[in-house]
């Protein structure tokens, strides 16, 4: 980073708008209005726990409850009776606050950027909970609700967690937690059970192509074809089909495969070109990754009634998860973390 460079976010998709800057929600017309019909019947409970697969509107949901809340501080007033939605004007001083990154009553917890490392940290820190938590040892500018984001709940340790715990069991007067989480079952139980639950919907394909190509260039110009390729390798998620989006990319996910393919027998000089093929690109590694999960995913999906014959595959798909997240968030060798893991998978599909 430059002198004077914001900080790389770790909410935000490369390349992509933030979703505080994403004014249109796709394909979640639900539970938009269960939360607007929570805020203006007075029942707004102070902790929502918003689970969805990714790239389904979690972030963006989130950060659109919370433009609307802070346009509109009195749940009494005659536009929020009158909302059909949570849309606010591109033009409200709310909009352009939450757009332009100084939102005043909103903080964001996620994975903060390591300056030594040059990587993101690989979990949210209790130091990051213990700063947020000073937005809420103060009075609201507008009047109106202190709003946190976490992005991800998976992310937090368990000292973060608990640190957010105390917070959410005491929760100050008008304020607000909204626990974004890929797999809520994952999130610290007594956390999980002090919070209201919003699951969403996955999306519809128009609905994915549609949020894709509202991201703006090069995206709405993408031809549909490799839209669709996309978001199917993807499984209709926005943000997992960014990465896909390269025929380079496409090719690497297929080269995948055909090695997840041939298990328990490892292609090792076919890991070799594929590793030199990933290099240090995280999107190529995004991919790679991607695929090994998904493949994890449909074996233990197809073999769910006999759970303790998968318990070898289970234990790979979570080693996997943690260390592909460590590979990047510390900088380790990428090649290292593709032996190790089709090594382990080998091992595993033996033993089924």
């Amino acid at each position: 980073m430059r002198e004077g460079e914001a900080a790389p976010e770790s909410d935000r998709a490369e390349g992509a708008p933030h979703p505080r800057e994403t004014a249109v929600l796709f394909g979640q017309a639900r539970a938009e209005r269960e939360l607007l019909d929570a805020y203006r019947a007075g029942r707004l409970h102070h902790a929502w726990l918003i689970g969805g697969a990714p790239g389904t509107g979690k972030a963006t949901l989130a950060w659109r409850f919370a433009r609307f809340l802070m346009a509109h501080p009195d749940p009494d007033d005659d536009a929020v009776r009158a909302a059909a939605d949570l849309s606010v004007p591109p033009d409200h001083p709310a909009a352009r606050r939450v757009a332009g990154g100084a939102p005043g009553d909103v903080a964001v917890l996620r994975r903060a950027w390591n300056d030594k490392t040059g990587k993101f940290f690989s979990e949210i820190r209790v130091d990051e909970v213990r700063r947020m938590s000073g937005l809420f040892q103060q009075a609201s500018r507008a009047g109106g609700y202190r709003i946190c984001i976490i992005d991800t709940a998976e992310d937090l340790n368990t000292n973060s967690a608990n640190a957010l715990l105390k917070l959410i069991e005491e929760p100050p007067s008008r304020s607000l937690f909204l626990l974004l989480a890929h797999h809520p079952a994952q999130a610290l139980p007594t956390l999980r059970s002090r919070c209201r639950k919003l699951a969403l919907d996955p999306l519809a394909p128009a609905d994915a192509a549609a949020a894709l190509r509202a991201l703006g260039r090069p995206w709405s110009e993408t031809e549909p074809a490799a839209l669709d390729e996309a978001l199917r390798r993807a499984g209709g998620s926005v943000s997992g089909a960014l990465p896909y989006l390269g025929g380079e990319r496409l090719i690497l996910d297929r080269e995948t495969a055909r090695l997840l393919a041939r298990l328990p027998e490892v292609d090792w000089a076919g890991l070799h070109r594929l590793a030199d093929k990933v290099g240090s690109d995280e999107d190529d590694f995004a991919v790679l990754t991607g695929a090994i999960l998904d493949w994890l995913h449909g074996r233990l999906g197809a073999g769910a009634t006999e759970p303790r014959r998968l318990a070898p595959l289970a234990e790979v798909w979570e080693k996997v998860r943690r260390s592909a997240r460590d590979t990047l968030a510390l900088n380790l060798d990428k090649k290292t973390f593709l032996f190790s893991t089709f090594a382990d998978l080998a091992q595993a599909t033996r033993a089924l």
